[in-house]
């Protein structure tokens, strides 16, 4: 794994963390219903990232 996988996954991380902060927030309060979905999806998609370049 190289620097620029590395730095990737440390991006994708915090971008997960900060998208499931969001998600509770979206949750508790659903002011925009199309919001939790949207951030759902987000989710998964840095999830399915990340876990493919853990598997590289």
């Amino acid at each position: 794994m190289d620097k620029k996988e590395k730095k990737r996954m440390e991006v994708l991380q915090q971008k997960i963390s900060k998208l499931q902060q969001l998600l509770a927030g979206a949750k508790q309060q659903p002011d925009d219903p199309a919001e939790a979905p949207r951030l759902e999806k987000e989710l998964a998609a840095a999830h399915a990232e990340l876990s493919a370049l853990k598997k590289a």
